[in-house]
């Protein structure tokens, strides 16, 4: 089948994200940021409000386990927006070239609901696309199959219509497994060339 639409995943793909961009600011010393950002508050932790978990929770559990970082966990929420520093090099610029050539596009990504509240609404780019499903609004992570099956009903997609776009090798593998065509994103050339094979970009 030929291959007309493009889903892409966000964080990595799209635009970067690293706690560090956002502890490093808070915590002075190299050695207590790594220590914070790899024992206190980590991506594992965080991944579970991608998962649904409500933030709130997830707070007040983290900095009963860690009071002495009660002020720096606690500034992980309001301030998540600074973990993500901007855009993927090259990557806004290939989803305007899809836009504008008529691509249908959509995206899945992992993404906690109230952080993506927060986080959409900065962002124009996402006008461009038809439909995002987000994990911790549907309580379905990647590489779940039952997110991509989500996918395919909700974006009215037949298995192989559509190209998925993902830095996480798992995510690619398991779209692969679940109806979609899949590019492991490593850099903006490398997607650019696919697209351009697939006739997707000129």
């Amino acid at each position: 089948m030929k291959i007309t639409t493009v889903v892409f995943d966000v964080g990595k793909v799209l635009f970067e994200w690293d706690l560090r961009y956002l502890f490093a600011k808070l915590i002075a010393d190299k050695d207590e940021l790594e220590f914070f950002v790899t024992h206190v508050v980590t991506p594992e932790w965080h991944f579970q409000h991608d998962a649904g978990r409500a933030l709130d929770d997830m707070v007040a559990e983290r900095i009963a386990e860690f009071p002495e970082y009660a002020t720096l966990i606690a500034a992980y929420a309001p301030r998540f927006n600074e973990t993500i520093p901007g855009p993927v090099t090259g990557s806004l610029e290939i989803v305007q070239e899809l836009a504008e050539s008529g691509v249908p596009l959509f995206a899945i990504t992992n993404f906690g609901a109230e952080f993506w509240e927060g986080f959409r609404p900065t962002q124009p780019i996402f006008d461009l696309f038809q439909d995002i499903i987000v994990s911790g609004t549907e309580k379905l992570v990647k590489p779940d199959p039952a997110i991509y099956a989500l996918a395919l009903d909700r974006f009215e997609l037949k298995p192989g219509e559509a190209i998925f776009i993902d830095d996480n090798h798992d995510n690619v593998v398991s779209a692969r497994n679940n109806g979609f065509a899949a590019h492991h994103f490593t850099d903006a050339a490398s997607l650019r060339a696919e697209l351009v094979a697939l006739n997707l970009l000129p």
